[in-house]
């Protein structure tokens, strides 16, 4: 695969629209091979240019990991896939350390053999089948894009993503993510079942000589330059408030929660919840040809920003009442200014 050469940006004005041209492109590259999830494809794009991880949940056959690898070709980032099980074991995904020894002088010494994680996009594939143990594996890579193995650590290369997923059927014997885990996904996508036409499509092409290649056409020197792109959106004052008003909303603790929060949900978003609402918010602003955040991008993401942040109580289970319906129902409540598109 040839490198692409890296997209010049000049200007807040030029940064923007390259940015908005290359993920076309990507998008482009994508339904040249996946038919239909536009809106996942975009929250994926979104996650990206926030620094952000996703964690995917859908049932089996959704083209989830041909998803995210053709995500991968189209950016030209290297890509690897875990296939996490109940005895995949933290050394199989951090790497672990080996003897070896120099032939000429019989010398041993531990090298450090890389594991799968050393990549720049990684699939953790069904990551609710493998123990804590090894889920917690993944923490300090997720947040400080690095491993630290027998007292030395390695830098990870940049830019890095971990987008797992896991599957909503067959619980038993799995291993429901922490609190503490969830929480270092930027979003928790939901991948539905693509509409008729959509599937009809899906057979044509999976059942006839259909075949289409995936060119890259950005770099990831392109995607570091878009993520400090997106960091530089201002954020106006009524759009912040917004978000905190929405955030401390569903925090049954606070002053500020609502009383039916205090009755429904056991925990709440923390901090994280926050910035991470903010920046989703402030890449959404530039995919869709605006330099300044709206209150619009804010709702839009609320759900897959929120919905593994927020724990029930046991009535709210009883009732049948889902995190999905807290959420919307803060959406509706909460009214800090006008939803305006600039």
């Amino acid at each position: 695969m040839v490198q692409p050469p890296p997209i010049e940006t000049s200007g807040d004005a030029a940064a923007t629209t390259r940015l908005v041209h290359a993920c076309n492109q990507v998008r482009e590259q994508v339904a040249r091979i996946v038919v239909g999830q536009d809106e996942v494809i975009e929250q994926l794009l979104i996650a990206i240019l926030a620094r952000g991880h996703c964690l995917l949940e859908g049932v089996p056959g959704l083209a989830k990991t041909l998803m995210i690898r053709t995500l991968a070709e189209s950016m030209h980032l290297s890509f690897r896939r875990i296939q996490f099980t109940p005895d995949l074991m933290p050394g199989d995904i951090t790497g672990t350390e080996i003897i070896q020894e120099d032939p000429s002088t019989g010398r041993r010494e531990f090298i450090f053999e890389q594991g799968p994680i050393f990549t720049q996009m990684l699939l953790a594939d069904e990551i609710n089948r493998t123990p804590p143990k090894t889920q917690a594996a993944l923490l300090e890579a997720m947040q400080e894009h690095e491993v630290t193995t027998a007292g030395t650590t390695y830098r990870l290369s940049e830019p890095f993503f971990v987008l797992a997923t896991q599957n909503p059927i067959e619980q038993e014997g799995t291993y429901p993510l922490p609190e503490a885990q969830r929480d270092r996904f930027l979003f928790h996508v939901i991948v539905n079942y693509p509409n008729r036409d959509e599937e009809s499509e899906i057979v044509d092409r999976t059942t006839s000589t259909f075949q289409s290649t995936v060119q890259s056409v950005v770099s990831g020197d392109d995607i570091i330059t878009f993520q400090k792109t997106v960091r530089e959106v201002p954020l106006p004052p009524h759009v912040k408030d917004w978000v905190l008003d929405a955030v401390r909303t569903l925090r049954p603790q606070d002053e500020q929660s609502a009383a039916w929060a205090k009755d429904l949900i056991q925990w709440g978003p923390g901090p994280r919840a926050s910035q991470q609402l903010v920046l989703a918010a402030k890449a959404r602003a530039l995919l869709h040809g605006r330099p300044v955040v709206a209150i619009e991008d804010v709702k839009s993401l609320a759900l897959p920003v929120l919905r593994h942040r927020v724990v029930p109580t046991f009535a709210a289970e009883a009732d049948g009442i889902t995190v999905d319906e807290l959420i919307s129902r803060m959406i509706r409540e909460t009214s800090k200014g006008p939803a305006k598109v600039l």
